[in-house]
């Protein structure tokens, strides 16, 4: 009897091009870019005299390694979570192309490379660094599937990068980077109710509480919720206009931004469904950085 032996053969280019999107997908390259953008934007603004652009290198750089860490940890501890749900399925250890072994080993390299190039700055960058990594790995997502309180204690991490820009630059707290601060805080509130409306049944599956529910239905307030925090970031984005460290045109378009952003709020209050909960996500994306870039233009 002859037996035909099939030879498998595997594309070394493929496998490494999966390795690197699985290293993408890990640490959440968007959303890490997202937290470097933050950092950047925070220490144009606090930023006198000449722009040392090396520097904004290795901010970036190292608000990315750490950002990547907390994401990495993140995915180790949901793993379980994360196979429950359509969009987290097929993330690389959900869906078993990387080992957990290998998650936390890239997680320790990128943390302390990150911590090191922040403590270049001063020690204010690389404590709060410290402080974002643990609190989003150990408070942030072990909340999750406890209590929707999960959102205020994310939102605390979520906007640290603005503190660490500030301080990269300014070497000490100030209202300014308190400032920033708060309007990331309050940013996240309106951003995350739209994604846990858009999400909620996946949520539901995996057992994360993001939302508070009766009877397996989402909280009607969401939006209302979103309301009330939007409208927090009008007198926030006014206080760089009295402080002095910024001008009338930026505090004018910071205010409309706001408002903006509180009338989709609203409207998710009003209809309740899918398409208002996507506008209110995607006027979350356009907020922030149009806030940032006219209050870093009216600067300068």
């Amino acid at each position: 009897m002859n037996y035909k032996i099939k030879a498998v053969t595997t594309n070394p280019i493929r496998l490494v091009s999966q390795k690197v999107r699985d290293f993408g997908e890990l640490v959440k390259f968007k959303l890490s870019l997202t937290v470097v953008y933050s950092a950047v934007m925070a220490y144009l603004i606090a930023a006198s005299g000449s722009i040392d652009w090396v520097a904004v290198g290795i901010l970036a750089l190292g608000g990315f390694c750490v950002a990547g860490a907390a994401n990495a940890l993140n995915q180790v501890l949901e793993r379980d979570f994360d196979k429950l749900m359509k969009r987290t399925a097929e993330r690389p250890l959900a869906a078993g192309r990387m080992t957990v072994s290998e998650a936390v080993l890239a997680a320790g390299l990128l943390s302390i490379f990150g911590l090191m190039l922040l403590a270049m700055f001063n020690p204010w960058a690389s404590f709060f660094g410290v402080m974002a990594l643990l609190s989003y790995a150990f408070l942030y997502t072990p909340m999750k599937r406890i209590s929707p309180a999960a959102i205020a204690i994310g939102a605390f991490p979520g906007a640290l990068p603005m503190l660490i820009g500030c301080v990269a630059f300014q070497g000490e707290l100030t209202s300014l980077a308190l400032t920033l601060f708060l309007l990331q805080f309050f940013w996240q509130f309106p951003h995350f109710g739209a994604i846990s409306w858009l999400g909620f049944e996946d949520y539901q599956k995996a057992g994360f509480k993001f939302v508070a529910s009766k009877n397996g239905e989402r909280d009607r307030t969401i939006g209302l919720q979103g309301v009330f925090y939007a409208l927090c970031l009008l007198p926030t984005g006014l206080v760089p206009y009295f402080t002095g460290t910024t001008g009338v045109g930026s505090a004018v378009a910071v205010s409309i931004f706001a408002l903006a952003y509180a009338w989709f709020g609203w409207n998710l209050y009003r209809k309740d469904d899918r398409k208002s909960a996507m506008q209110l996500m995607f006027s979350s994306f356009f907020y922030l950085p149009l806030a940032l870039t006219v209050l870093w233009l009216d600067k300068i």
